[in-house]
């Protein structure tokens, strides 16, 4: 078989794959706190016609080896971690990070899990959970009755509560951050899981040792370049259908060089 032929089909479903995660891109455009995703792709090994050959002469001493690459695949799909828009909102429970860190939510096995996605609500035990009903660590209970709810930059949660005049002190969220968080394991539903890739949590307050403040009644939107992602489509439409008229160009060599007997 033509080797033209299997080349070009691993470039095919490497711009495939490209197009799969511009798609996911584009389809969380408006998904809060969304992260968006770009495949990095690595050159197959190289057949070696002929290794590098002594030639003695004056004014070269070695010729370079002959190679012929015989492919790409995908190493990985990078997640961009960079910081979303944010914007307001008029509920007082929606909460923005301005900078590094993610909440922390407990799911109902009692695993920790991580978001950026601030879109609270008070459930009806008065716990601050998510819009999922998972439970934002350390535990926040607002007292029934209450008004002013106030969630300050470095994580302070205070409310009035009913027939007092001044402010009481819920409990203060905490932030975790990673060394790297581009290696997160994304679970859906805007969580993500500590993997060894990304390295262990590390907890703090918001707005201390570099991370970021809360804005109460903003929420971060999607990181996703519309425009950008518009011309990566494009781009690799263009490489699919350059890679597909390779193989059309090898199989009809092949046809040539069969029809060569008759």
């Amino acid at each position: 078989m033509n080797p033209a032929l299997n080349t070009a089909a691993t470039g095919m479903a490497a711009q495939q794959t490209r197009t799969d995660v511009i798609a996911n891109n584009l389809a969380n455009v408006n998904t809060t706190s969304f992260k968006a995703s770009r495949p990095n792709f690595v050159d197959l090994l190289y057949q070696t016609v002929q290794g590098q050959q002594t030639v003695g002469s004056g004014d070269a001493n070695t010729t370079q080896a002959i190679q012929v690459g015989r492919g790409t695949r995908l190493v990985g799909i990078e997640r961009v971690t960079s910081q979303g828009a944010l914007a307001p909102t008029s509920s007082p429970t929606d909460i923005g990070i301005s900078g590094d860190g993610y909440f922390q939510v407990q799911q109902p096995n009692g695993q920790v899990s991580y978001t950026r996605d601030g879109s609270f609500q008070i459930s009806d035990q008065g716990s601050l959970v998510t819009s999922d009903g998972l439970t934002v660590m350390p535990g926040i209970k607002v007292p029934p009755n209450s008004t002013n709810l106030t969630v300050s930059a470095n994580g302070i949660v205070t409310t009035t509560q009913a027939g007092a005049t001044a402010s009481t002190e819920l409990g203060r969220i905490e932030l975790a951050r990673f060394a790297n968080p581009a290696g997160l394991l994304s679970l859906g539903d805007n969580l993500y899981q500590a993997t060894p890739a990304s390295g262990d949590a590390v907890t703090g307050y918001p707005a201390d040792d570099g991370l970021g403040q809360l804005k109460q009644g903003y929420l971060e939107g999607s990181n996703v370049d519309i425009v950008q992602e518009m011309v990566n489509m494009i781009d690799a439409q263009r490489a699919y259908e350059i890679n597909s008229k390779a193989i059309s160009n090898s199989d009809t060599m092949m046809g040539i060089a069969n029809n060569l007997i008759r």
